[in-house]
């Protein structure tokens, strides 16, 4: 059995199943792209699974090192290209909540970013803005 099930629904709709757990998410192709915008499409997917990797990879370095990121958030926008049309760019400002962080962690967390396996799978013509904003420098 494959990990993940996509099914075209027509309309410029896919229905995709992470077949472990049934867990199901509907795609819909932007408004710029002839789509109704009403979903996620596969290029905010893709850039919400670099935010996603970068927090999870994060919260593993903080577990093991005794310290914890709760409530850290990333807001991502995309940036895209044309000819051909692509994400050119992805633009991540990374909030970190309130935890007093020593510039060991600081790194943990901002090594997590450079290394995470969706970063490290990235098009190196994809540009990528990454902006840390600990709350002790900035407000949440």
């Amino acid at each position: 059995m494959s990990a993940i099930s996509t099914i075209y629904q027509g309309q410029l709709r896919t229905l995709v199943t992470h077949n472990p757990s049934g867990a199901q998410i509907f795609t819909d192709a932007p408004i710029d792209n002839r789509g109704n915008g009403e979903a996620f499409s596969p290029t905010d997917l893709f850039v919400a699974s670099l935010g996603s990797c970068i927090l999870t990879i994060a919260g593993i370095a903080a577990e093991s090192h005794g310290f914890s990121i709760d409530g850290a958030r990333i807001e991502t926008q995309k940036v895209m290209a044309q000819n051909p049309r692509r994400v050119g760019e992805i633009i991540l400002d990374i909030y970190l909540p309130p935890n007093n962080y020593t510039d060991r962690e600081k790194r943990l967390i901002e090594n997590a970013a450079a290394t995470c396996p969706v970063t490290q799978s990235l098009h190196p013509d994809i540009k990528k803005v990454v902006k840390f904003l600990y709350q002790e420098e900035a407000s949440i």
